[in-house]
């Protein structure tokens, strides 16, 4: 098993930044791929950005040119850097990791974007 925790929420102005953290609890290094996740009220979780071991990214395209994933396999930890922030990215944050055909999900954190 993968225990994941988020952290780096919060509440932020429009055109703001935060970066997100998620800690596992044991190493990355043989998890081919992280992801994070969202899920805005009423909506879908849906795919933020992935990244694989080798660190090859791929990204929404309501993400694209603002939001940037990266893995420490060291440290165990992976990132999502959020700039220009908009009220439209409002949402809980989630990271996923898969592994051996098996998905284990954090508890999410929360991303409020609002003047």
């Amino acid at each position: 098993q993968v225990q994941l925790v988020e952290s780096g929420g919060g509440l932020v102005q429009p055109g703001g930044s935060l970066r997100l953290s998620c800690a596992a609890s044991q190493s990355i290094f043989g998890i081919n791929v992280m992801d994070w996740y969202r899920q805005a009220p009423g909506k879908q979780r849906e795919l933020v950005a992935g990244i694989t071991n080798g660190g090859s990214t791929m990204y929404a395209d309501s993400v694209k040119g603002r939001f940037t994933i990266s893995r420490d396999n060291v440290k165990n930890l992976v990132y999502l850097q959020m700039n220009s922030l908009k009220p439209e990215d409002t949402a809980v944050y989630y990271c996923k990791a898969t592994k051996q055909g098996s998905a284990y999900w954090g508890q999410g954190t929360q991303v409020t974007v609002s003047p």
